[in-house]
């Protein structure tokens, strides 16, 4: 072999294997960003059930009367956060632009200031574009006292021009505690139970 195979050889090694450094870095790239993309996705189509939580204007169009749609609410509690959330209604039947408010209650139930958020989710997929808040306890995170407990509002409505197929929709709040804030709150507590300043 001669030395110019040689290099020629060397040359093509080293172009195989910054090919495949690049190709592993962009391929962490995709996979590190494939979560944010995938929840923006998710709110632009309605898929999943995930839904856009900022206020939205009701529309204030003529309730269609012809038809009625039940809503039901769940309420579920994630991990790591001591807090109870039910609802006041577990379900109502309306004309879809005709708006409804129904009342969930948060309970703090340990002996800890905590904060909290309720992340929302709709089923079917196929309605969450058709759900409109104008008030929602889901727009923002709570924060709880010690044995608090809390009313908080959710007024909507159902667009009139919710698909016909869809009969009920399912509005499901499940709680889970605002890391960064509720970490910094515990470790501030434990500095006190320690006798540090």
């Amino acid at each position: 072999m001669t030395q110019h195979d040689t290099e020629a050889r060397q040359a093509g090694v080293r172009r195989t294997v910054w090919r495949s450094v690049a190709a592993l870095v962009g391929m962490f790239a995709f996979a590190f960003a494939l979560v944010p993309l995938y929840d923006v996705f998710c709110r632009v189509t309605g898929i999943n059930g995930k839904v856009d939580t900022t206020a939205q204007a009701l529309v204030h169009d003529e309730v269609d009367e012809s038809r009625l749609v039940t809503v039901q609410f769940i309420t579920r509690n994630g991990s790591g956060l001591p807090w109870r959330l039910d609802v006041e209604t577990r379900q109502v039947r309306l004309h879809p632009g005709q708006t409804s408010e129904v009342n969930f209650t948060f309970s703090n139930q340990s002996s800890g200031e905590s904060w909290g958020r309720a992340v929302p989710s709709v089923s079917p997929s196929t309605a969450t574009r058709h759900v409109r808040k104008s008030s929602c306890f889901c727009f923002e995170e709570q924060q709880l006292q010690a044995g608090e407990r809390v009313e908080l509002p959710l007024v909507f409505q159902l667009a009139r021009d919710l698909p016909p197929e869809v009969n009920t929709v399912t509005l499901v709040y499940t709680l889970y505690p605002v890391e960064g804030k509720t970490q910094s709150l515990q470790a501030g507590v434990k500095r006190d139970e320690g006798g540090e300043a």
